[in-house]
């Protein structure tokens, strides 16, 4: 048993000393996977990846609901599903009028470009929501691979498929979700 995965079993037991071990030892898979979303985000975003760091764990660790992990893997597949939602908060956050949602920032070099950048994310997350009520296995794997940054090979062995399964499974949620995305007028990025 990895130290991660005894310290994941002390959190479910209660062990309130296990969170605060548990830190150190993923801080920074966790801060690449976060750098990793946010080079992804459009400019001028106000979440730094550290910030998404600190929420995901909070939310991953918190002492008042009992958290069940299987595995090292397991924790880091939540975590991916953790940082997307956070990121899906803020950018509907964003586009509350209150928020100034209702206007668009348009550099001066980028007059011509008026697309909205938080249309993706929100796009991506319905096309995605829907992906999982018809095949959760593919939206588990588009998860892994686009919110956590793990490898075909990583998101193979957590999902316990094979590699060819996993790229069989990839290549038909990404177009899935090209499709969805297209049908609603958001836009995909690769």
């Amino acid at each position: 048993m990895s130290e991660v995965t005894r310290i994941l079993s002390a959190i479910e037991h209660g062990d309130p000393h296990a969170a605060s071990e548990l830190l150190p030892l993923v801080y920074a898979e966790l801060r690449k996977l976060a750098g990793q979303k946010m080079a992804k985000e459009a400019p001028g975003q106000t979440l730094q990846a550290t910030d998404l760091v600190h929420e995901a764990y909070l939310r991953l660790v918190d002492v008042e609901k009992t958290q069940h992990w299987n595995s090292r893997g397991h924790f880091f597949a939540a975590a991916a599903e953790a940082m997307r939602r956070i990121l899906v908060e803020n950018a509907r956050r964003k586009r509350r009028s209150k928020h100034g949602g209702d206007l668009q920032r348009i550099e001066l070099d980028e007059a011509l470009a008026v697309a909205d950048p938080r249309t993706d994310l929100l796009a991506l997350d319905e096309a995605l929501s829907q992906l999982a009520a018809e095949e959760p296995v593919k939206a588990e794997l588009v998860k892994l691979r686009y919110f956590a940054g793990l490898s075909l090979e990583e998101t193979a062995a957590v999902l316990g498929v094979s590699l060819a399964t996993a790229k069989r499974y990839w290549a038909v949620a990404r177009a899935w979700l090209f499709a969805a995305i297209s049908e609603s007028g958001g836009s995909a990025a690769e």
